[in-house]
């Protein structure tokens, strides 16, 4: 009985993990919507690839490096001012929203 109530209480846990990230996940994508288009299909400014159907390491992979100005072509700093004051967490939240799109 002890073993089924931890494990009821562990799968609510992880469930209700799941609904905050997700949601979080998409608060923070509505900034990047307007460029993104909402379900991450859009080529932002025409020259980025689509964000639909990249995995969420990637993406967060290619965020850090916006970030630290190592990746990107001629128009990354509108990337970089956008994504500049998130934190790793909001990141890693970010890019696990984006890879559900």
């Amino acid at each position: 009985m002890k073993k089924e109530f931890s494990f009821l209480i562990i799968a609510g846990f992880l469930t209700l993990s799941v609904f905050v990230f997700s949601a979080d996940g998409k608060a923070l994508y509505k900034k990047c919507s307007a460029c993104h288009g909402k379900d991450g299909s859009k080529k932002a400014l025409r020259v980025s690839a689509p964000l639909r159907g990249q995995k969420a390491d990637a993406l967060y992979n290619k965020m850090k490096g916006y970030q630290d100005g190592t990746y990107g072509g001629k128009k990354k700093a509108i990337m970089k001012r956008t994504v500049a004051k998130l934190s790793d967490e909001q990141l890693k939240v970010l890019a696990a929203y984006i890879e559900t799109l």
